[in-house]
Order: C-alpha cells, then sequence, then structure tokens
C-alpha cells in the first residue's frame, strides 16, 4: 500500500488539471468563495475609488514631480511619472505589495485543513500525491491569476473614465502588470504551501508565513549592516525583487522574472519531497 502510495498515480496530469478546476470552481460557485469574491471586491473597489484615482491626480501635476524629485532624489521614482496612464502607475505601487499579503492570506489552506480532518491521505490515494500536491498549487495560481485579472480591468476602465484615448495603453499595461503580479505570487504560493503541509489549520499556515518573514528582515538586516557578503541570502526569500520594480515599468520589471521563477522551482521541489515521505 506505501509503494503503492508514492508511485506516480495514472493519469497524474489529468488528476492535477481537474483538481485545479475544482478549486477554481469552488471560488465562484460555493457560497463561502462568493463571499470571499465580494469582500475581495469591495477592499478593492474601495482602493481604486480614493488611493489610486487620488494620487493619480497628483502624478499628473508637475509639482508633485518636482516635490518627488526633490525630496527623494534625480531617478529614485522618475519611472513612476513616466507611464502612459498614472491610475496603473499607483495601481502597480499598491499591487507590488497588496498582492503578496493577500497570497499569505489566501493560499494557507491548500493542505492544512484537509490533513487536520484526515482526509488528505484519502484525496493522494484517490488522485496520487503529486496530482494532488501540484493541483492545489496550480489551483491556487488560477484563483490568483482571477483576481489579479479582475482588479487590473477595473483600473483600466477608471482610466477610461478619464480619458477614452488611454483605453490601448491600459489594456497594454494592464497584461504587462497581471502577468509580472502572477510572476510574483508564484514563490508566495509556493511557500504557503510547505507551511499548510506543516500547519494544522489555514490560520496557522499564515502565522507562519508572518513569522518567517519578520524573522527574514531581521537576519538580513544583520546581514547587511555585519555580513555584506552574505547579502546574497536575501534572494531566497520570495519578494527580494519587488523594491526593484517600484521604479520600473512592467516590461522592464520581467527581467526579473527568473528569481521568483527558480525560487518557486526550489520551493515546489522541497513541497513535493514533504508530499511524497511524510505521513499525511
Amino acid at each position: 500500500m506505501t509503494t503503492a502510495t508514492h508511485s506516480t498515480h495514472p493519469g497524474g496530469l489529468k488528476n492535477a488539471l481537474q483538481l485545479a478546476g475544482f478549486e477554481l470552481y469552488k471560488l465562484i460557485f460555493h457560497r463561502r468563495g462568493t463571499l470571499a469574491m465580494i469582500a475581495f471586491a469591495l477592499v478593492w473597489l474601495l482602493i481604486l475609488a480614493y488611493p489610486v484615482r487620488g494620487a493619480a491626480s497628483f502624478l499628473l501635476n508637475p509639482d508633485f514631480k518636482h516635490f518627488v524629485t526633490g525630496a527623494f532624489g534625480e531617478g529614485t521614482l522618475d519611472q513612476l511619472f513616466a507611464w502612459p496612464v498614472a491610475e496603473q502607475a499607483v495601481y502597480w505601487v499598491i499591487s507590488l505589495y497588496l498582492f503578496p499579503m493577500f497570497s499569505i492570506l489566501i493560499c494557507g489552506d491548500q493542505f492544512a485543513s484537509d490533513k487536520n480532518r484526515g482526509t488528505l491521505r484519502f484525496l493522494s490515494l484517490r488522485s496520487g500525491r503529486d496530482a494532488l500536491f501540484f493541483g492545489r498549487f496550480l489551483g491556487m495560481m488560477l484563483i490568483q491569476l482571477l483576481l489579479v485579472a479582475i482588479t487590473v480591468i477595473a483600473t483600466v476602465f477608471l482610466a477610461m473614465s478619464r480619458d477614452m484615448a488611454l483605453v490601448l495603453p491600459a489594456l497594454t499595461s494592464g497584461l504587462m502588470m497581471t502577468l509580472n503580479l502572477v510572476l510574483i505570487l508564484l514563490p508566495y504560493t509556493a511557500l504557503m504551501a510547505l507551511f499548510s503541509l506543516w500547519a494544522s489549520s489555514a490560520r496557522l499556515a499564515s502565522v507562519f508565513a508572518v513569522l518567517f518573514f519578520a524573522a527574514m528582515m531581521i537576519v538580513m538586516a544583520v546581514i547587511n549592516a555585519q555580513l555584506p557578503m552574505l547579502s546574497f541570502i536575501g534572494y531566497l526569500v520570495p519578494g527580494a525583487q519587488i523594491d526593484a520594480m517600484l521604479n520600473a515599468q512592467p516590461l522592464t520589471a520581467l527581467s526579473s522574472a527568473w528569481l521568483p521563477l527558480l525560487q518557486t522551482i526550489g520551493l515546489l521541489a522541497i513541497g513535493r519531497t514533504m508530499m511524497q515521505r511524510g505521513d499525511l
């Protein structure tokens, strides 16, 4: 029985895709998922209606640009003022930090609840451990892709409400932003898969993530101050490239895509090993 459980399950790819699709189905059609979508939409409606719309008007003001240049120095945030769509520049700054936080909150239950209820082993026998692990991961990425796309489309409409001539640059930038944000979320989702395998609940998995990032911030502060030759360790932490992406437009920001991809591959490899060898 043990050998069968750990071996490659027939139709593993098909099972993984079905599991991913089911995760998306639960979000859209189940009551709990629908309520979560409504709450998410309301939060972003407030963000777009006030911070994004309000800050966009400042970006269009030359006096504000001179103020920022004087306060932070030439070239520090110059790319934000070069965006063809001011609303998307503000959205970019907010989403770079907000979506990883959302990921930590919504991806903590990839396995924790099933493991606590004792149903994870049953699911792994039905679909295979690899299919279950990668299917749940892919499902969470599909959910986050949907959420990112909804907010990007809303930002496009917000820009169009100011000037219909912005529709083409808004769509182009929106596509690039979506791609960048999904790439950023990959290692966060993979990391939450690990914590979800360890934790007994989604809340505990999110707590583990908060403690991990807090600890890494302290460690990196010490390393940067005392052992700068070890600063490369920071590249192991999801989101290490986000600060550098702040003053970059989406197409340019894709040059850092290699980092989240490598982080994701490493984290998924660790997670797969845990899934295969762990006692479910």
